[in-house]
């Protein structure tokens, strides 16, 4: 059996693949590993075949759906998952082939309700249903500790206890455990009655995982990250340094229309000499009134220079070629020294 087990800030993917028949499946990829998990790929000479979810989740980005752009394979989840962009849906006991290799889908409601354990030879990878001295929380949307409980005790706890158990997250450096030493030793595994389980569940008053609203929209819909937005955007403009437009301002060159982004009350406490107001927000509303010439070369600019990042890709969308972005932004501009102007005009 191919095995590959990638750690990302905790988060644990894993590849898996058969070694005779070189196909392979993608078990909970983050989507800052991608090029990671295609070099893999290419190491092992596999073929990825699935990319699988184990569950929704909110506290990081999937990289199913993009990976499933790239690769044309089909996205796998359980038939619980609200996601739009799932190509296949498990229920409990199906499996999926990969050559020699069956992967047996269980599914494991309570961290969430679409959670679902993947079983194949001497291993189980268990998602956030079962972690390496812990379990998954039961507090975040579609989360019931009385199903966690179920999914635990009546299911994945009376599978052999020599099975390896590969977690989708675990923050202290280890790679696996056995059901057998989760049931020894797991602190919330020795609550086996449902009653005292389900109140140390609904006691545990854990902090909210970062990006968790971000996370959910974006692994529930489909929809980009704020990220990858950026990202697009920043491969699509060129830049330019606080040094040239300074010299440029300095100049006085009438070539350039300096775009300041932010909002009128951020604009009035300091702008780049000579830079005009167009707020972010009103851009595609106003950009044919205040920006008639679409030959003219646009610098946008903003306080930290993610704003005017975005802008500058719109703007070109809208078919001003020559609109860039300022490198660093108003808060770089200001901390260089640079000059500044107060007020309402240019």
């Amino acid at each position: 059996m191919i095995f590959e087990q990638i750690a990302t800030d905790g988060c644990q993917s894993y590849l898996v693949g058969c070694a005779e028949t070189c196909v392979a499946a993608l078990i909970d990829p983050e989507l800052r590993q991608i090029d990671h998990y295609l070099a893999l790929a290419n190491r092992d000479s596999v073929r990825i075949r699935y990319l699988i979810d184990t569950h929704t989740h909110a506290d990081h980005f999937s990289a199913t759906k993009e990976l499933a752009r790239q690769l044309n394979v089909p996205v796998v989840m359980h038939r619980k998952s609200p996601a739009p962009f799932v190509d296949m849906h498990l229920a409990d006991g199906e499996m999926l082939v990969l050559g020699k290799l069956r992967l047996t889908a269980l599914h494991t409601p309570g961290h969430t309700a679409d959670s679902m354990c993947l079983q194949v030879e001497d291993r189980v990878f268990t998602g956030d249903t079962l972690l390496i001295g812990g379990t998954g929380r039961t507090d975040l949307p579609s989360g019931d500790p009385e199903q966690l409980y179920d999914s635990l005790f009546n299911k994945l706890l009376k599978l052999d206890p020599a099975l390896k158990v590969y977690p989708a997250h675990d923050y202290k450096g280890r790679s696996h455990s056995t059901i057998g030493d989760e049931l020894a030793a797991n602190p919330r595994l020795q609550k086996r009655e449902r009653a005292e389980f389900v109140d140390m569940m609904r006691q545990l008053n854990l902090t909210m995982p970062t990006h968790i609203t971000e996370a959910l929209r974006t692994n529930m819909s489909g929809g980009k990250t704020v990220a990858s937005l950026l990202a697009q955007a920043t491969a699509s403009v060129p830049f330019m340094s606080l040094a040239e437009l300074k010299a440029r301002v300095e100049a006085e060159e009438d070539d350039l229309i300096v775009l300041d982004v932010r909002e009128r009350e951020a604009y009035e406490k300091g702008h780049v000499p000579g830079a005009r107001l167009l707020p972010r927000g009103q851009l595609e509303l106003r950009v044919n009134q205040d920006l008639p010439d679409p030959t003219r070369r646009i610098l946008a600019c903003c306080e930290l220079g993610y704003i005017s990042t975005l802008a500058a890709a719109t703007l070109r969308d809208l078919g001003f070629a020559h609109a860039v972005a300022l490198d660093g932004g108003m808060k770089a501009w200001r901390e260089a020294g640079y000059p500044l102007k107060e007020g309402p005009g240019p």
